[in-house]
């Protein structure tokens, strides 16, 4: 784990970096992110195909204590998980295929299941951000060609997350890299 900023104000967003190396390390990030999550928080994911975001979002809903199995929405979209425990529901979006932005996002009614919910976007990078002040960014990079690596360094991802917002600025995000 690597703290990417120092001093900071409230409107300076929060930053770490985890170097994940296996599928099952990043279905724990994702546990260990829900731990930091509440109902209302937004958490948008990108990383090229294959990078890791839906398995990250199956750690997040066991974390979470959610029911049904958390698999990809492309197709459907959206899909809804409530709580188990009483705690918030995921809303899980996959935003790949929509092009139109916000405005297109809002047919989905996000705005509404936001305050209760914690609302998850995969490919949602410049076309929700306004549903909040305040988000996780999440990004998944692969290592790969890395030199210096092992033959799985293809495995490799370095997951920065960032908190953008208010919410996030006295928020210790270190527990993400333990």
């Amino acid at each position: 784990m690597e703290p990417l900023h120092g001093q900071h104000t409230a409107d300076d967003p929060v930053s770490v970096r985890v170097t994940v190396r296996t599928p099952d390390r990043m279905r724990e990030l994702g546990r260990d992110l829900a731990a930091l999550l509440l109902p209302g928080d937004l958490v948008l994911l990108s990383g090229e195909l294959g990078a890791g975001k839906t398995t990250l979002t199956r750690g997040l809903g066991e974390g979470l204590g959610v029911r049904g199995a958390v698999t990809s929405p492309t197709f459907v979209i959206a899909r809804v998980h409530p709580s188990l425990s009483g705690g918030p529901a995921l809303v899980h979006v996959d935003a790949y295929r929509l092009g139109g932005g916000l405005d297109e996002m809002e047919d989905l009614d996000l705005d509404v299941s936001l305050p209760e919910s914690v609302v998850v976007v995969e490919w949602g990078e410049g076309k929700v951000e306004e549903l909040s002040e305040a988000r996780l960014q999440v990004v998944i990079a692969r290592s790969v060609g890395a030199v210096g690596l092992d033959e799985d360094a293809d495995d490799v991802r370095e997951v920065t997350v960032t908190g953008v917002g208010r919410r996030w600025a006295n928020q210790d995000l270190s527990p993400l890299g333990a």
